[in-house]
């Protein structure tokens, strides 16, 4: 029995030792047979109800052998041995639930780390991803910051045209209304003219009737 206990303390040693320890791919597969291990929770509940239900009958057993000695004020070599054995026994089984409950934490807490870190990485890329997009978004902002500056100078420079044509076209409009104005003055000179031809030429008419009157 204590050679059995022995064995499998030993055993859990090296597991939590694995467990602490990172060598090579030797904590994966110690993870992975303890998953294995934790899927058949009546079997380990029933392994540790066992361990438990001998540790209390070795206890039992120390407290009858001390209760013997103290009633006849010594204790036998057999009893000794019986003691000492027990004691041994009940020593071991302690020391393999507790190396079994530190397993079983260290085991529930690495599982957990594995988790965060593995939601710590998709985070990371997901933020680094984000960083991404910031970093393209800044780039068309500026871009399209450049294209509505350019765009301003352009309309900037079109409203100047637009003013510079508006005053020629406004030049042009009081040139236009100029020789119209001297054209139609040109036309009332003519006018004028015309009737004083014709005046003259009735004068002259006239004063030809007169000429041949006088004649004959």
């Amino acid at each position: 029995m204590i050679q059995l206990l022995f064995i499998v303390l030993c055993l859990e040693g090296m597991v939590a030792f694995l467990l602490m320890v990172k060598i090579g791919p030797l904590r994966e597969l110690v993870m992975k047979c303890l998953d294995q291990v934790k899927m058949r929770k009546g079997t380990v509940l029933t392994i540790a109800g066992t361990i438990s239900a001998i540790l209390f009958s070795n206890f039992i057993s120390i407290i009858k052998i001390q209760n013997k000695g103290a009633k006849i004020g010594t204790i036998t070599p057999m009893d000794q041995v019986l003691w000492r054995t027990n004691l041994l026994e009940a020593t071991l089984m302690v020391f393999l639930l507790f190396l079994g409950f530190l397993i079983d934490r260290m085991h529930h807490y690495l599982r957990k780390l594995i988790v965060l870190r593995n939601t710590t990485g998709s985070s990371k890329k997901e933020f680094e991803r984000l960083e991404k997009e910031k970093l393209q978004l800044k780039e068309k902002a500026d871009k399209v910051a450049e294209e509505i500056e350019s765009s301003q100078k352009e309309i900037s420079s079109l409203t100047e045209t637009l003013k510079k044509v508006k005053l020629e076209s406004e030049e042009k409009d009081k040139r236009v209304e100029t020789a119209e104005a001297h054209v139609a003055a040109l036309q009332k000179q003519a006018a004028d003219l015309l009737l004083e031809y014709d005046r003259l030429l009735e004068d002259n008419q006239n004063l030809q009737n007169q000429a041949h009157g006088y004649r004959s």
